[in-house]
């Protein structure tokens, strides 16, 4: 594939530029901004089970992770305040990594269903509180660390981009099976994916044996 280069005569590098482009801001757009979690916003976090957290180095890396659990899992601990678990991964510790350098994170959270978001900003910090920690627990574990993010701007986003890709649409589902296993992708991405599909299948097994046994 050619390698792809932008064009400078069509780069905008000044807001006004940008903003040229668009009609004003809506009123109520502007005016939805909060900086507290009000009954709405708590109500929405603890009917959801999903969330992205948003985090840059001080190089001005990005990074963009999913984070899950159990409806209710991040904690409203008040209204400027947000615990969220940080559940066994890959050990990258990206994110974390990330907020050490840069404590700026934006969160999206997610409801299955709906089609409106709640995104929050705000300033985070990695904290061991046992107190904290403990009220996290699940299947008889306990994190090792969580993210403590103080909210400074929180609003619902609207439904045009969930339903713009219908992702709860069931008639648009996609067959994972048209793609490679997620263990075939990564094998042949690095060290080169077996030929012999009974070895590969054994590979995807053991990765479910894996999710079962370090879920938490």
């Amino acid at each position: 594939m050619t390698e792809f280069s932008v064009n400078p005569d069509f780069v905008i590098t000044e807001e006004s530029s940008l903003r040229g482009l668009f009609q004003e801001t809506h009123k109520l757009a502007a005016l939805k901004c909060q900086d507290t979690l009000d009954i709405h916003a708590q109500n929405f976090i603890r009917r959801s089970p999903f969330l992205c957290i948003g985090t840059q180095n001080m190089d001005g890396r990005a990074d963009v992770s999913p984070r899950g659990d159990p409806v209710g899992f991040v904690r409203i601990l008040d209204e400027r305040t947000l615990a969220i678990p940080d559940r066994p991964g890959n050990n990258r510790l990206d994110s974390l990594v990330n907020i050490l350098a840069n404590p700026s994170v934006g969160l999206l959270f997610v409801i299955p269903g709906f089609d409106d978001t709640l995104r929050v900003n705000g300033q985070a910090v990695l904290v061991t509180d046992p107190e904290i920690l403990e009220s996290m627990r699940v299947n008889d574990r306990t994190p090792k660390i969580a993210i403590v993010v103080k909210v400074t701007e929180v609003f619902l986003h609207c439904a045009k981009a969930f339903r713009r890709s219908h992702l709860w649409d069931p008639s648009h589902f996609q067959d994972r099976a048209e793609m490679p296993s997620l263990m075939n992708i990564i094998l042949d991405q690095t060290t080169g994916a077996p030929g012999d599909s009974a070895e590969m299948r054994k590979l995807d097994d053991g990765l479910e044996d894996e999710y079962k046994t370090t879920m938490y």
